[in-house]
């Protein structure tokens, strides 16, 4: 009776443990269908439109050219890309928007150097964000000399002239720029320096009133950004003596670079760039750098960023990433001479 038992019991299991068998693969197929919904990656970009921000007001410069390429990079991705301007503090509030937004590629910034490279330093205490730590970059977009412009009633013609009347004025001569901190003053503070001359700086709200004043002989020379400059030049109203970049521009045919005239050395350039908070997935960095260094190689962007005077480039994100660090660097020493901050 005993081994009777054994045998039906021994018999019961092999049973059982065969159904088992069988319920496995059903409860794996069973638990991934009713779990794979909820763990499976989204495709970006999917779920919503792409927000774009540009750190300065609309139809400046940057924002310009942000919608230029936000266009053909939509088709590019499949989903809309929305513009948005958050301006203020000299580009900082929106690229501390940026800084801190979800890491997820729905938030994007389209800035210029300033941000990204003299910021740190002017605003120690108030910044909000590292550049470096806080944001993913992307590729460099493109890049833009300044022009050196005096009055049109300027005796001569060349950067050669303008040193050698500034240094015998001593002192006398005035420059303008768009604020404490901004590219149009710091430039001016390098050159004064590899140039030996003193001019006095005067700080106005905007580039229309630097021109203004530059007309009006209130001052005597200002670095502008081109965009506006060119207006002038071709108007008769200023002269340009000069460019800030190492090599001629197309765009700008005729007008030397300083590094040419004199001083070798010497290069203050604006340039625009697109990042993403750090920590976004590689994947979604990897492809909108493809996207966008594809974009800025075709003729199109081409021709209609030379109409804004800026030669598209594209870059790799790790030559942005030492582009920036090696501005920072160049920048920082001329900000410390002048024991400038803005907090």
């Amino acid at each position: 009776m005993l081994c009777t038992l054994r045998i039906t019991s021994t018999a019961t299991a092999l049973r059982a443990r065969g159904l088992l068998h069988r319920l496995i693969p059903l409860l794996a197929i069973l638990s991934a269908t009713l779990t794979g919904p909820a763990s499976a990656q989204p495709i970006w970009p999917s779920e919503r439109p792409i927000h774009l921000i540009v750190p300065f007001p609309a139809g400046s410069s940057p924002d310009l050219l942000a919608r230029t390429l936000a266009i053909p990079l939509a088709s590019k991705l499949g989903q809309s890309i929305v513009v948005e301007n958050k301006p203020g503090a000299g580009g900082n509030i929106g690229t501390r928007f940026v800084a801190r937004a979800p890491a997820d590629g729905y938030t994007l910034l389209y800035t210029i150097n300033g941000p990204l490279v003299t910021a740190p330093t002017l605003y120690k205490k108030t910044l909000g964000y590292d550049p470096v730590k806080d944001l993913a970059p992307i590729t460099l977009v493109a890049t833009s000399p300044n022009v050196l412009i005096v009055h049109a009633g300027f005796s001569g013609n060349n950067v050669a002239d303008f040193v050698k009347q500034a240094a015998q004025q001593a002192g006398r001569w005035n420059y303008g720029s768009v604020g404490p901190g901004s590219a149009s003053h710091l430039a001016m503070e390098l050159f004064k320096k590899q140039a030996a001359i003193d001019l006095t700086h005067i700080p106005y709200n905007g580039f229309p009133q630097v021109t203004t004043a530059v007309i009006a002989q209130d001052i005597q020379a200002a670095f502008m950004v081109p965009a506006i400059a060119m207006a002038q030049v071709k108007s008769g109203k200023v002269k340009a003596l000069g460019i800030t970049s190492k090599m001629p521009i197309a765009s700008l045919p005729g007008i030397a670079p300083l590094s040419d005239q004199g001083f070798a050395e010497f290069e203050a350039i604006s340039w625009n760039a697109v990042l993403a908070p750090a920590g976004t997935p590689a994947a979604i960095l990897e492809r909108l750098n493809t996207e966008l260094v594809a974009l800025l190689n075709s003729k199109d962007i081409r021709e209609k960023f030379a109409l804004q005077y800026f030669s598209a480039v594209g870059s790799s994100p790790a030559a942005l990433t030492q582009l920036i660090q090696e501005e920072q660097s160049r920048w920082d020493a001329v900000i410390e001479t002048l024991k400038l901050s803005l907090d």
